[in-house]
């Protein structure tokens, strides 16, 4: 079947944090005058509460019952902090523009509603995307099969005529091949293992020159 739809993953796909999360999350801590927090318990907090549509819950279950910090604030001063040390990935304008004569263009990306949607606000190529799916507006996130399905509905194709573009090995490469879309994993350092099961493997600074040839031979 042709390959109809490209979606992809956003955080550290088609953006990079331009400082460490952990010392983003320090400042956060510090600006509002909370306990230090570890990023590790941070992502562990974050994956029980995809479905939210804010960071509040996840920092509710974070800051001890004595803290004085209120989470929402913290939220609100992690949220600004994020969104300011993103840098899109060298080429993307260029590379969604070309992608959008020949195929639909959709975006999954897992998170909170409103902090994922303040990101994507900072970057004007988001308008190229066809369909936007953020979990927190949804009843799952990555790698559940529903939102993918969420995605793949909003863009009125078959999971067999879609690629899911991502980084992360079960988020995005199991999720998306279980959702039974191709998948082409996004490969950086520091960043997961590459996973052997992926129809491809790009190098995140090589994305805009090379995923339009690796799509052409999916």
């Amino acid at each position: 079947m042709t390959l109809s739809a490209v979606v992809f993953d956003f955080d550290h796909t088609l953006t990079a944090p331009g400082r460490p999360r952990q010392a983003v999350l320090d400042d956060s801590t510090e600006a509002v005058g909370a306990p230090d927090l570890t990023r590790e318990d941070y992502l562990d907090a974050h994956a029980r509460h995809l479905d939210s549509d804010s960071r509040v819950p996840i920092f509710a279950d974070l800051l001890p019952d004595d803290a004085e910090t209120n989470p929402e604030e913290l939220s609100d001063a992690y949220r600004e902090k994020v969104a300011e040390s993103l840098r899109e990935v060298d080429g993307v304008a260029g590379l969604l523009a070309d992608l959008q004569a020949d195929y639909d263009l959709g975006l999954l990306t897992n998170g909170p509603s409103k902090a994922q949607r303040g990101k994507l606000d900072r970057f004007d190529w988001v308008d190229t995307f066809d369909a936007i799916a953020v979990t927190g507006d949804l009843d799952a996130g990555k790698p559940d099969e529903r939102a993918f399905e969420a995605i793949l509905s909003a863009l009125g194709v078959e999971p067999s005529e879609a690629v899911y573009v991502g980084d992360k090995p079960e988020t995005d490469v199991e999720g998306a091949r279980d959702a039974g879309m191709y998948t082409v994993q996004v490969l950086y350092d520091d960043g997961p293992d590459r996973h052997p099961d992926a129809d491809a493997h790009v190098e995140r600074d090589a994305l805009a020159e090379e995923l339009p040839k690796i799509l052409k031979r999916l």
